[in-house]
């Protein structure tokens, strides 16, 4: 299901199987105001594909979404060159973050509050 662009106040972008657990959220909430971006390639950063895909959605928040801690998986390097490109392009607006707190350790060592952690990051990505 797409968004409609003129909708839209809420761009997520994210990498990696997270992308189905928020379609699914999407689909079951029914927002349309919400689009997800899907990065597969991080580096290089598809810069161009990337600044026209956002484009299409001037004015809505920019959000990275990851399951992985913050220290870890594709945030420092989206958060290091994004915002760069996006200044260039003369887009000023900000990237948030959703993600797992910063940890040593790329697992919680528990189903449980994985699943707990999980369900944080995906409800926190609607705001």
């Amino acid at each position: 299901r797409s968004a409609d662009p003129a909708a839209v106040t809420r761009v997520v972008l994210c990498s990696g199987k997270v992308y189905y657990d928020l379609a699914h959220a999407r689909d079951e909430q029914g927002r349309s105001d919400v689009a997800i971006v899907r990065l597969e390639q991080l580096y290089p950063l598809p810069t161009d594909e990337l600044l026209a895909e956002l484009g299409r959605y001037r004015g809505a928040e920019l959000v990275w979404v990851q399951e992985e801690p913050a220290n870890q998986g594709g945030w420092p390097f989206v958060a290091l060159n994004l915002p760069e490109q996006l200044q260039a392009a003369g887009d000023v607006r900000p990237l948030l973050r959703v993600s797992r707190k910063a940890s040593a350790s790329p697992a919680v060592g528990s189903m449980s509050r994985h699943e707990a952690q999980q369900h944080e990051v995906v409800a926190g990505a609607f705001g």
